[in-house]
């Protein structure tokens, strides 16, 4: 049972459409997308950070690591021994027979500014020492979910 029905009186030109209008759609989406990218870098907040400790599963480290130490009174280590900075990328070469893909082990007394520490791996960097691992006391966050560091005899 079929059943059609003709419409004899559409002569007129501005009948009804039925499909969506996505204009409107795509002006709002551009408006949401300039207002999120207005507001994402304003959701960033400067706050002071101490960086003394770190609750991080330590990584294995190699037989003989390689240490650089900034003391607090600002001067350079290697191991134990203590080496000037404009010598420091010669004694790291000449320590470990010139190998520059190593990794050395950079750790720096707390109060040691972090543009002192900077100037130390540009040394590094500049003389082609590219992977430097940042060394830090290892805490055990406590019932706060703040980070306490231990000292090394306690584990």
């Amino acid at each position: 049972m079929g059943v059609t029905f003709n419409d004899v009186e559409d002569d007129d030109d501005f009948g009804e459409t039925h499909e969506i209008n996505v204009t409107p759609f795509i002006d709002v989406m551009l408006v949401l997308l300039i207002i999120f990218m207005v507001a994402a870098p304003l959701s960033t907040v400067d706050l002071h950070v101490d960086l003394p400790s770190s609750t991080a599963t330590p990584q294995k480290k190699p037989d003989k690591p390689t240490y650089v130490t900034i003391k607090s009174d600002l001067a350079v280590a290697i191991g134990e021994s203590p080496v000037k900075r404009v010598d420091l990328v010669r004694t790291l070469d000449s320590a470990g027979d010139g190998n520059r893909d190593r990794r050395i082990f950079l750790r720096a007394d707390k109060s040691v500014s972090y543009g002192d520490m900077m100037d130390v791996l540009e040394i590094l960097r500049a003389g082609g020492y590219l992977k430097v691992a940042l060394v830090a006391l290892e805490g055990v966050p406590d019932a706060a979910g703040q980070a306490t560091s231990t000292p090394a005899s306690a584990k």
